[in-house]
């Protein structure tokens, strides 16, 4: 194109293909005229060279020539498909009669032209042929540059499609942010942010209340806050009109009903007229924040006080061991003889055995507790346990079950499961002061749960709970009863037991509306086993065999050593698990070994007994323990075990049934 926007002349190129020189000349002499290219070929060989890399508008090609004559070149002109179509005039002197003429428009000419030639008849056949050759080259560039017009314009109107994609994108990604934004709006200096100027379209779905609503009811705002918060929500604002700035965060009655937390913040913007200035602010939802740390702080709290509980039940359970255990022995060596003797004992065993059971509830807390789950009916239980908890909430106390159709089965512990509903039981009569009515309802849940759960629900008519009771009812020794009345290990002991059984427990309840608790629990497709018959008490028996007792405890492991040793068993001692081993590789004639699974030194009663085992295949094991801590979810083993503090009976009847033979009465002392 030139610079003012025209085409270019088109030029054309002629090929002139002679051996004799002269003839050539003349050729370009007559045609020089027409002001085209001019390129000359000496044979035919030449101008098939000359073919495959030009483009030429005529061929002017002399039939004779030695070597390759024009009939043969014009024969592979027209083979070619980049040549086939360029007009060939043939030029000749000595083939002048009709076989020779027809043989030449055979071979593709489109005129015969007879030397010696006249150079206007000449000129005139070129001209007409170069004209027809510029016009094809014409129309094939208006073709081109139609084509490049149209592809110009179908990618103008792709790229112009793909702005409005784009700005479209844009527009949808800003309204996005524009609704995820918090609530934004502007108030006078001298008023609450809620009696507003301005609030943005998203307080709808924070509040359900329409912005306008802010704006033409200014009481609204401060009227809906929390009455607990309204004094903070005035003194932070009281402050922002010293620093500038505020920062709140309050209750805030929504239009369906229910509280929640917003987080207000806002600057104080002046005035340029001297005025009181406006408030710039935003308003944020924290609601499931704070839940959600209150949650976890109350988890951590919670943990943290299983662990100290299960501490020290484990100590306090080795004491108690020693006080039962003792006072059993002297109470069988005393007998009737000293009876006031024997009654101090006897106190001093219930005093024990009080202790125990406060052990025992602290263990259930921490989730350390010694389970022994079965599948059970969930259904079956609690209707077959209901008239143990009518007698336990007496007969003011209206008892009204309300059971799925479906069986509910689960992995429990059927006996602490029934302690869970009697605390529940008499938590719930004790609150609504001996009448009302307690209302236990099952069902069985799946939506939104990972796995199926069973609901038991256990509702009473009581006054219900505040807010802040209910956040801590299930902490140890927590208590709205006064002095005498109650441990406050109940309910702990409940939220220990389903914890433990891979459930979970919520209270919730309204003043003067009773309390709710919703106990959730697994459940399993595996069906129950069929109910063996309770088996006989059998008489304590003693035994003959040699034991070897495993114990860190100097107290327990002298009551122990006096216990065994009295029901007639040949008994050593070791401290620890590597003086253990060192008596059992020196002595092979050990029947059972007795040990605590706490120990110092590295290993625990349960890897001792594992590598005993592995020495001694046929050596018994009985373990005990009062607290087997995390360690009882970290090691799987089928050992017995039997729990401290035991009294010597229980540890009579448990040897007895591991060593799996009949011995002799024990003797009385």
């Amino acid at each position: 194109m030139s610079r003012r926007g025209k085409p270019k002349p088109l030029t054309a190129r002629v090929l002139i293909v002679d051996d004799d020189e002269r003839n050539a000349f003349a050729a370009s002499e007559a045609l020089e005229v027409l002001g085209h290219d001019l390129v000359i070929a000496r044979s035919g060989e030449e101008a098939l060279r000359l073919l495959l890399h030009q483009e030429f508008a005529v061929i002017l090609l002399d039939l004779h020539m030695p070597g390759m004559d024009g009939y043969e070149t014009a024969k592979l002109i027209r083979e070619h498909p980049r040549t086939r179509d360029t007009p060939i005039v043939f030029v000749t002197a000595v083939f002048r009669d009709e076989a020779h003429i027809f043989q030449a428009y055979t071979a593709g000419a489109v005129d015969v032209v007879f030397k010696p030639v006249d150079p206007f008849i000449l000129r005139s056949k070129v001209a007409i042929l170069v004209e027809l050759h510029l016009k094809t080259l014409e129309v094939r560039r208006q073709a081109a540059e139609q084509h490049a017009l149209l592809e110009a314009n179908a990618r103008i109107s792709e790229e112009k499609l793909a702005a409005e994609l784009a700005l479209r994108e844009a527009r949808e990604r800003q309204d996005t942010i524009l609704k995820s934004l918090p609530v934004v709006f502007t108030s006078r200096a001298s008023v609450h942010p809620f009696a507003a100027l301005f609030v943005s379209d998203s307080i709808t779905p924070l509040t359900g209340f329409e912005p306008h609503r802010f704006v033409q009811e200014p009481e609204i705002g401060l009227g809906r806050i929390h009455p607990d918060d309204v004094e903070g929500v005035v003194n932070c604002l009281m402050q922002a009109s010293t620093s500038g700035a505020y920062a709140c965060e309050y209750r805030w009655l929504c239009s369906d009903g229910a509280y929640r937390t917003f987080l207000d913040q806002g600057v104080w913007v002046p005035d340029a007229n001297g005025g009181e200035g406006e408030i710039l602010g935003t308003l944020l939802d924290v609601t499931d924040r704070r839940q959600l740390e209150e949650h976890l702080a109350q988890a951590r709290k919670m943990e943290a006080v299983g662990q100290l509980t299960g501490g020290v039940a484990h100590d306090f359970n080795n004491l108690l061991t020693v006080v039962l255990g003792n006072a059993d022995i002297l109470l069988r060596r005393l007998g009737d003889d000293e009876p006031r003797i024997t009654r101090q004992l006897s106190a001093i065993r219930s005093a024990a055995e009080r202790g125990q059971t406060l052990t025992r509830q602290l263990l259930a807390f921490s989730r350390r507790q010694q389970l022994n789950p079965q599948i059970i009916d969930l259904n079956a239980l609690i209707k077959g346990f209901a008239p143990l908890m009518q007698q336990a909430v007496g007969e003011g106390v209206t008892i009204t079950l309300t059971l799925s159709d479906p069986p509910l089965h689960a992995s429990i512990d059927p006996t602490h499961l029934e302690t869970a509903l009697l605390n529940l039981a008499v938590n719930a009569r004790d609150a609504m002061e001996g009448e009302g009515r307690l209302t236990v309802t099952t069902c069985a849940v799946t939506d939104g749960e990972a796995q199926p759960m069973a609901r038991i629900q256990v509702c009473d008519t009581g006054p219900g709970m505040a807010e802040g009771v209910a956040k801590r009812v299930f902490e140890p020794f927590y208590t709205t009863k006064e002095v005498g009345r109650g441990t406050g290990l109940g309910l702990s002991q409940v939220y220990g037991f389903v914890s433990q059984s891979g459930g979970r427990i919520n209270a919730s309840a309204t003043p003067g509306e009773g309390a709710i608790f919703e106990l959730m629990l697994p459940l399993t497709d595996e069906l129950p086993l069929a109910v063996a018959a309770e088996p006989e008490v059998a008489e304590v028996e003693a035994g003959s065999e040699r034991v070897l007792i495993v114990e860190d405890d100097p107290a327990v492991l002298s009551l122990c050593l006096d216990m065994l040793t009295s029901l007639g068993y040949r008994c050593d001692v070791a401290s620890d698990a590597g003086g253990a081993l060192h008596r059992l590789d020196s002595d092979p004639d050990y029947d059972l070994l007795f040990s605590d699974v706490i120990m110092p030194g590295g290993m625990n009663g349960i890897e001792l007994a594992q590598k005993a085992q592995e020495r001694r295949p046929d050596l018994k094991v009985l373990l005990t323990s009062g607290y087997v801590g995390e360690m009882g979810h970290q090691m799987q083993h089928d050992f017995p075990l039997i729990d401290k503090p035991y009294q010597c009976a229980d540890l009579a009847t448990r040897l007895r049934a591991v060593l799996g033979s009949t011995g002799a009465m024990a003797p009385a002392k």
